[in-house]
């Protein structure tokens, strides 16, 4: 009993090896994965619906970063992006302003907007006198009065604007031969193009021509300079009885022949003309400064002439 009671008691433990928690690493490296795949595809969907010059800005930005954020600027391109762009660089594209320009940059960007709305204004202005011009020649066809002259009607465009010439045939001139007075058919054409010209809001121009047959009392007293000056006048008059505003009209000259129409035959009949030109911006703008240029000229020799009297 003693033995049994000293003999030991042994107890065997069976250790299970089971599968066991595997943690949570692989989610977050699942998260990555997907977030990753998530802005690739942004990426591509951005540079699909991002306009050209976005795309130059936004390449702008990672070659000039450092410039981006010394002196900013937006990128190249007239398109505006949510992304600013870097700042000046030597491929930078046209229409690109950075601040580090200075006052010249912004000069330059004015002169450009300057021309680029002259050469608006002027498209504008040539399309609008083509219109004037399909209407005259309308209103000439249509008309009883100038339909039977329309040979001697002449339009054209030119640089100064919509011109408008009555010439004279062979065996229908304007005017009395060596004078100023106007034929009777030539004063219901003028006075017919006066009525038409009201309606136009830009100045007129207007001049007389004659050819080279000099006049027959000679150069000295009174010549073609004078001839085409009073055939000018006269061709005004008629303009305004026909209900032209006066104060439309910018120029009166007379240029004798020194612009022929028909350059190889001076002797031409068609040479002896009257010619209103409906002047453009560029064109107004030209005779006003000759007109100032005139004044100034005027004014100096009076001041001089002033002091001749007073300091002989």
């Amino acid at each position: 009993m003693a033995e049994e009671r000293a003999r030991p008691i042994i107890v065997k433990k069976i250790k299970k090896n089971g599968g066991g928690h595997h943690g949570g690493a692989w989610k977050i490296a699942y998260a990555d994965f997907v977030t990753a795949m998530m802005a690739f595809f942004l990426l591509m969907w951005l540079l699909g619906s991002t306009a050209k010059g976005d795309l130059e800005g936004i390449a702008e930005y990672f070659k000039t970063p450092l410039k981006v954020a010394m002196f900013g600027g937006k990128g190249s391109g007239t398109a505006t992006s949510i992304i600013k762009g870097g700042g000046k660089d030597l491929s930078r594209k046209d229409g690109q302003v950075s601040k580090s320009d200075g006052p010249k940059g912004k000069e330059k960007t004015v002169a450009s907007d300057v021309e680029s709305a002259k050469k608006a204004i002027a498209k504008a202005e040539a399309e609008k006198l083509q219109v004037l011009k399909s209407k005259l020649e309308k209103t000439i066809e249509d008309s009883p009065t100038l339909s039977k002259f329309k040979n001697q009607i002449l339009l054209d465009i030119t640089t100064e604007g919509l011109r408008i010439q009555v010439v004279d045939e062979q065996n229908r001139p304007m005017f009395a031969s060596s004078k100023a007075e106007l034929e009777p058919y030539a004063k219901q054409v003028l006075q017919e193009i006066g009525r038409m010209l009201n309606g136009v809001t830009n100045k007129i121009s207007l001049s007389g021509h004659t050819d080279i047959v000099p006049y027959p009392n000679g150069e000295k007293s009174y010549s073609n300079w004078e001839l085409s000056s009073d055939r000018a006048n006269a061709s005004r008059r008629e303009l305004i009885a026909g209900g032209m505003d006066e104060t439309k009209l910018l120029r009166v000259v007379g240029l004798s022949s020194v612009a022929l129409f028909d350059k190889e035959d001076p002797t031409n009949p068609i040479n002896r003309r009257i010619s209103i030109i409906v002047m453009n911006k560029q064109a107004e703008e030209n005779a006003m400064l000759d007109s100032a240029a005139v004044n100034v000229a005027t004014d100096a020799t009076k001041s001089e002439i002033h002091n001749a009297v007073l300091n002989p």
